[in-house]
């Protein structure tokens, strides 16, 4: 089992990362693998919803990480989602990233996201952190993805680089988050050998609201 971690801070080695380090150790005491994804530093374009994705079955933009990470998410068994607070939201290259990630994704017909197990941490000064995971998990919940908690909300404080460390109930409740994501996994490991099957699947029936 895997868990993919994406740091979506533009700081590989930052604050965001120190967080989803704190949830890979633990993964791996609960013998899960994990990798941290880091988006990296270059511009992220945003969906234009041309639908080449389903043509193609990857992004028609190919100059990022996005299909990258989307041929690994294919392959892992979970994801957890790292963002530091910018103006009360997830940074503009994680939204990019991610609205791109979950839509080709879904158009290429990939078993990319459907009920994996996921998660958000938000990494910020101060505030802002309610607004950013409010945020994230509607990338989940449009999925078909159930949301993995803490005891608390998923978010961690600090400024300068190594601050998070000091935040000890925030790295305490991404602990929580670890074991409680491992639990999950073993769970839905243990029922794919008993032979309980995913939910089935309806086509899927859109209606606008303007006709």
């Amino acid at each position: 089992m895997k868990v993919m971690l994406l740091n979506g801070s533009p700081h590989e080695n930052g604050n965001t990362f120190l967080s989803l380090n704190e949830i890979a150790k633990i993964l791996k005491e609960e013998g899960i693998d994990s990798e941290i994804f880091y988006i990296g530093k270059e511009p992220v374009a945003s969906c234009m919803g041309c639908g080449a994705c389903s043509k193609l079955q990857k992004c028609v933009f190919d100059k990022d990480k996005v299909n990258e990470f989307v041929d690994k998410m294919t392959q892992a068994d979970a994801l957890i989602v790292g963002s530091p607070v910018h103006y009360a939201g997830a940074t503009g290259a994680v939204t990019a990233f991610l609205g791109r990630a979950f839509f080709s994704g879904w158009r290429a017909g990939k078993n990319t996201f459907r009920l994996k197990p996921a998660a958000a941490v938000a990494v910020a000064r101060r505030a802002g952190t309610s607004s950013t995971l409010d945020q994230l998990n509607k990338y989940f919940g449009i999925s078909q993805m159930p949301v993995i908690s803490g005891r608390y909300w998923n978010n961690v404080h600090g400024q300068t680089q190594g601050q998070v460390n000091e935040d000890l109930e925030g790295l305490q409740n991404l602990r929580f988050l670890a074991r409680n994501m491992a639990y999950f996994l073993k769970c839905k490991e243990a029922a794919n050998k008993a032979g309980i099957q995913l939910p089935t699947e309806e086509d899927v029936t859109f209606t606008n609201f303007v006709r």
